[in-house]
């Protein structure tokens, strides 16, 4: 077992009796990122007192070698995409998708998540068109938020739309 997933598989196990889930853990150089989530968000006590725990209990555990510094944090309004689970996650959502050198043409994409498979995502882009995108192709992807503006009081909404429409199935 890696030791990405032994500290996956004890952070789940102090998190499994509480509102949080786990969202992600990263290990970058010495810097371990723990990623947690809860309907309705995570406040800064919250995630200091979380970051206490985990940090006593990988104290215990000791699955690090090395020194390494512990970041707690959410998934934020734009979440990294880095699992089949993730992307499962954002399904509707806008999304941004940076895909490897190795492919020809448009490198950059963004569009409405509208289906995840085994092997690919499937993005509507601004236009309307349906684009399979596979998973091994893909380097980095995150969601984007939407803002709304603010409407201007007794002015009508009809003409802005600034949200993407789904099509086809």
């Amino acid at each position: 077992m890696s030791i990405i997933d032994k500290i996956f598989e004890l952070t789940e196990t102090l998190l499994s009796d509480t509102k949080f889930s786990l969202y992600d853990v990263e290990r970058n150089g010495g810097i371990l990122k723990v990623t947690i989530e809860a309907t309705g968000g995570v406040t800064l006590d919250e995630l200091a007192k979380i970051n206490r725990q985990i940090s006593k209990a990988l104290d215990e555990n000791d699955p690090m070698p090395n020194k390494y510094t512990l970041e707690v944090s959410s998934p934020g309004l734009e979440r990294k995409l880095r699992t089949r689970d993730h992307y499962e996650g954002a399904k509707g959502e806008v999304v941004g998708v940076k895909l490897g050198p190795h492919v020809d043409g448009e490198r950059r994409l963004k569009g409405l998540l509208d289906l995840v498979t085994e092997e690919s995502i499937f993005l509507i882009d601004e236009s309307g068109k349906r684009l399979e995108i596979p998973l091994c192709d893909i380097s980095k992807a995150t969601t984007i938020f939407q803002w709304q503006r603010n409407q201007k009081p007794g002015k009508s909404d009809s003409n802005e739309n600034t949200n993407i429409t789904r099509v086809g199935s």
